[in-house]
């Protein structure tokens, strides 16, 4: 029995409701907070159709077209473009509809879509925006710490286990030993053999960041570290788990890489630092235009 052929008259309905749907959704939103286009029986240059006052753009209607035409990888068919133009009203016709059933008060998907939509709208400049080298040098200099390399430590240690009905004090007696070994001179190895326990978690003999040897020996192990200079031999450090002797045997401080290293990354941060305050000042003006009331005290 031969497949029945694959009618794609059917879909694209449905596909050009979705292929514009973004663009109802953006429409929407500047429905809600901008200008609205003038009412008129003309459509302005620019411009493809005029639905109760909301202007269709020929920059969006030909989005459409385009991505009709590279799902169906062939040739515009006549009538398509009619046909795309249709949908796009009849999109822009629920859209509106579903604003006046008040959807955007009360869906939150909707209400999702549409502030998702208008911050999209007032960040979009920055996406592409361009800074130049002296200014963005500028602004590595102003955020030295956010582009500063956490500092990394090379750490090998003795632990000593206390269950909790163990004799705590006999145990740190072996950590306070263990640590006048190391610090007479003793090859590390051979106390830790001597005096120390199998650890849990073994810790890798390399450079790890604070953050990485905190998930391995804790924080308050690390506490006692973290300002020491390599060669250190620590006092017993108790944590949850025991008595922990440490010996810092390689650090590298913080360091800020040179800006010709991290360009990009500067450019990147630039951008959504420039966005961010673009849209808290957008948000702020829109609060000083509104009526704006809240209940005191809050329940």
């Amino acid at each position: 029995m031969e497949p029945e052929p694959h009618d794609t008259s059917s879909r694209r309905p449905l596909l050009l409701l979705a292929a514009g749907a973004a663009i109802g959704i953006a429409m929407a939103a500047w429905g809600l907070v901008g200008p609205g286009a003038s009412a008129g029986g003309s459509v302005p240059p620019g411009a493809v159709a005029r639905v109760n006052g909301v202007l269709i753009t020929a920059a969006d209607y030909e989005r459409v077209v385009n991505a009709l035409a590279q799902d169906r990888r062939s040739a515009l068919q006549p009538g398509d473009r009619e046909l795309v133009l249709n949908r796009l009203i009849d999109e822009e016709l629920l859209v509106q509809r579903g604003l006046e059933l008040g959807f955007a008060q009360h869906d939150s998907k909707v209400r999702k879509d549409l502030s998702t939509g208008v911050i999209d709208a007032v960040v979009a400049e920055y996406a592409d925006l361009q800074p130049g080298d002296d200014e963005l040098q500028v602004y590595y200099r102003a955020h030295l710490d956010f582009f500063t390399r956490p500092g990394r430590l090379r750490l090998r240690q003795i632990w000593l286990r206390a269950p909790p009905a163990a004799d705590v004090a006999a145990i740190e007696a072996r950590a306070a030993e263990a640590t006048r070994r190391l610090r007479a001179g003793e090859d590390f190895e051979t106390v830790r053999t001597a005096l120390g326990d199998p650890e849990l978690s073994p810790l890798p003999d390399s450079l790890l960041p604070i953050t990485k040897l905190s998930d391995y020996l804790g924080p308050t192990a690390v506490r006692g570290v973290l300002r020491q200079p390599a060669g250190t031999i620590t006092d017993p450090v108790r944590s949850s788990t025991g008595f922990h002797v440490l010996q810092v045997v390689e650090r590298e401080d913080d360091a800020a890489p040179p800006f010709a290293d991290v360009k990009p990354q500067v450019a990147a941060e630039y951008r959504r630092r420039r966005a961010e305050d673009a849209l808290r000042t957008y948000l702020q003006d829109l609060r000083e235009r509104a009526d704006v009331a809240t209940a005191t005290p809050l329940p």
